[in-house]
C-alpha cells in the first residue's frame, strides 16, 4: 500500500514516543520487601517482615474461650501497611544500644539525666541467661520507645512501637481464631513459650513455628509493648472502618502489651488478649524516684519494632518521640 505523507508522519511521531517512553519510564516504586536491617557501627542485623495494609476485625468473639470484657466490642479496623521484626528485639540489638550509645541525645527520659540506660543494679535476666539471641527483658515502654528514636538517628529509618491494633493485625496474619494457629490450645507448645512449656524462663528467639506471615513468638516468650496508652472501654470509642486506631499517651500507667509471655497460661497468649502495665512491675527498685528504664517485677516484658511504610517528617519524628519520653 502507498504511504501517504500524513501516514508518514504519523508513523514517524509514534515511532518517537515509543522511543522516547522506553528512556523515560517512569522508575517503579520500592517494592515492598523483606529486609535485613543493619546497625551502623556494630555487627548487628535483624530481619523486617513487610506486612501488607489491609482490613481485620478487632477484639474477640463474644464466644471465645478466655474472652475479657476489654477485648470488645469488636469492630473493622483499617491498618496501612508497615515492616515488622519478625522476632523480638534480642540482646544482641539492645546491647548495640545499650553498650555502645554515641548519638548525642539531652534528657530524653527526664527522671535520668542523660537518655542512656542507667547501669541495672540487678540480674534483671534472673539468672534465665543473656545470650545475643535471648529476647531483651525487663525493660519500660519508654526505655524500648528510647532503643527506636537511637535505632531512628543511626539509620535515618523510622522506627517505633507497632499500636495494638497493628500489633494483633501482624498476629492473626489473617486468621479470626483465638490463637494465629487456630482455637485449640492444645497446639500452642509448638508455637509459643508459656507456663505448659517454658521450664519457667524465656527462650532463644526464632525456636518454634511462625505464623502465616512469617512473625515468630507472637504467641508468648515475652510479652511485647505496644505504642498505646491502655483502655479498657477503647473499642467502645472506635467507629466500624477506622483507620490506624491508637491510643495516645496520656499518664505513665497504665500502657498496652500484648502476646503474654512465659510465665503466662494459655488463655493469656490469645491474639486479642489485652494486658496492662501495673506500678507493681517495678516494685522492687530501690531506687527513689523509681527508673524509668528497668523493670525490676517485668522480667517476661519484651518489645519488637515496626517500620511504617509511610515515613513522617523529621519534625514529625521528633515530636512523636517526645510525646512518650516525658
Amino acid at each position: 500500500m502507498k504511504h501517504t505523507p500524513f501516514r508518514l508522519l504519523y508513523c514517524t511521531v509514534l515511532t518517537l514516543v515509543l522511543a522516547f517512553s522506553c528512556i523515560f519510564t517512569i522508575a517503579p516504586a520500592q517494592e515492598f520487601l523483606a529486609y535485613e536491617q543493619a546497625v551502623p557501627g556494630s555487627s548487628v542485623k535483624f530481619k523486617m517482615i513487610p506486612i501488607q495494609g489491609g482490613s481485620f476485625t478487632l477484639g474477640s468473639a463474644a464466644a471465645e474461650t478466655g474472652r475479657e470484657e476489654d477485648e470488645g466490642p469488636q469492630k473493622k479496623v483499617e491498618v496501612s501497611a508497615f515492616w515488622m521484626e519478625e522476632h523480638e528485639v534480642t540482646f544482641a540489638e539492645w546491647d548495640a544500644f545499650f553498650k555502645n550509645m554515641d548519638v548525642p541525645q539531652t534528657k530524653a527520659i527526664d527522671v535520668d539525666a542523660v537518655s542512656r540506660p542507667t547501669a541495672q543494679y540487678i540480674d534483671l535476666t534472673w539468672g534465665m541467661g543473656r545470650e545475643p539471641q535471648h529476647p531483651a527483658n525487663s525493660m519500660s515502654q519508654q526505655a524500648c520507645i528510647m532503643y527506636c528514636k537511637w535505632l531512628y538517628a543511626k539509620t535515618g529509618i523510622f522506627y517505633r512501637l507497632p499500636t495494638e491494633a497493628e500489633w494483633e493485625y501482624a498476629c492473626r496474619a489473617g486468621t479470626t481464631t483465638a490463637y494465629s494457629f487456630g482455637n485449640d490450645a492444645r497446639q500452642l507448645p509448638e508455637h509459643g513459650y508459656f507456663a505448659g512449656n517454658s521450664g519457667g524462663k524465656y527462650h532463644l528467639v526464632k525456636q518454634l513455628k511462625p505464623n502465616a506471615w512469617g512473625l515468630y513468638d507472637m504467641h508468648g516468650n515475652l510479652s511485647e509493648w505496644t505504642q498505646d496508652q491502655y483502655d479498657a472501654a477503647a473499642y467502645n470509642a472506635l467507629a466500624d472502618g477506622v483507620k490506624d486506631p491508637t491510643v495516645a499517651p496520656a499518664s505513665r500507667y497504665p500502657r498496652a502489651a500484648r502476646g503474654g509471655s512465659y510465665v503466662d497460661d494459655a488463655s493469656v497468649l490469645r491474639t486479642a488478649n489485652r494486658i496492662p502495665s501495673n506500678a507493681a512491675w517495678n516494685k522492687r527498685d530501690p531506687q527513689i524516684p523509681k527508673s524509668r528504664w528497668w523493670l525490676t517485677d517485668g522480667m517476661y516484658m519484651g518489645f519488637r519494632i515496626v517500620r511504617p511504610l509511610a515515613q513522617p517528617t523529621a519534625a514529625e519524628a521528633d515530636a512523636f518521640y517526645a510525646s512518650y519520653l516525658k
